[in-house]
């Protein structure tokens, strides 16, 4: 396996630079802050940014939990003819996961300082220092699970490259250890939600009697509607559903685990 490194100060913007690091050496996979990454999706590990303290953060980093670093090892075994970019924020740390996950060394080191300008970098630094932010290189729908109300924004860059373009996403978070604190959305909010979406869909004529329960996973609701007599009760309730979803998922990027809608009435409009 040709192994690469990315290595930068913590907020040089490192995973911001990734992908195109990776794109412009053809490196299929990427390892950052505890996550396997391929073709933009996360397959294996679990983040660094979701543990409770610096300390933690940097165990889980540097794949020094048993059964964290055999997922990740399966993985390379199976893709061993393929190339690996490891993100680091100093050669110590990146030496140290490659001996970790047994890759037997590093081919080839890139510093952020070569790839980005200080402008950049200056601008990265004060992005994470005033705001404490952190973009890991993949979309968000893929890591929504993983980050469930944890999300700052989704961010969309697009690249030239030759005559074409290409869109690659990253995903904004704030990790649970910041000194700025946790993301958080009361229930009172998803209901207001539930409702501004439900009330799209023509047909629903009253939503009421809505519980919101944050899982591990994500969030599970339930609500009961009334529709206007004479529209489709399936089609109307599927509508509903799809809407809440989309609703709740683009203002919190929260993650959904179900949806459920309960039809109690029909309403008769009045003459």
């Amino acid at each position: 396996m040709n192994v690469y490194a990315l290595v930068g100060s913590s907020g040089t913007g490192k995973s911001y630079q990734a992908m195109n690091l990776a794109q412009e050496k053809n490196i299929e996979f990427v390892i950052d802050d505890g996550l396997m990454i391929f073709e933009n999706k996360v397959i294996g590990g679990r983040s660094a940014k979701r543990e409770n303290s610096r300390m933690a953060a940097v165990k889980r980093a540097l794949f020094l939990d048993l059964k964290h670093r055999r997922e990740i090892q399966s993985i390379l075994k199976k893709n061993w003819n393929k190339s690996l970019l490891i993100i680091g924020t100093s050669e110590r740390m990146v030496d140290l996961i490659a001996e970790n996950l047994e890759l037997g060394g590093i081919d080839q080191k890139v510093f952020i300082e070569e790839i980005s300008s200080p402008e950049d970098i200056r601008r990265a630094k004060n992005h994470r220092a005033s705001e404490g932010m952190h973009i890991i290189p993949v979309p968000t729908f893929q890591i929504k699970e993983d980050f469930s109300g944890y999300f700052l924004n989704p961010l969309r860059v697009l690249r030239r490259f030759g005559k074409g373009e290409r869109v690659s996403e990253k995903s904004v978070v704030r990790p649970t250890f910041s000194y700025l604190g946790d993301y958080r959305i009361s229930n009172q909010v998803i209901r207001d939600l539930v409702l501004f979406a439900s009330f799209k869909i023509i047909g629903v004529e009253k939503v009421w009697n809505i519980e919101v329960e944050n899982t591990p996973n994500g969030l599970v609701i339930k609500f009961t509607i009334n529709i206007v007599f004479g529209n489709p009760i399936r089609a109307i309730s599927e509508r509903v559903q799809e809407q809440v979803r989309e609703e709740i998922e683009y203002m919190t990027s929260f993650n959904i685990v179900e949806i459920k809608v309960f039809v109690k009435n029909l309403i008769i409009p009045e003459e």
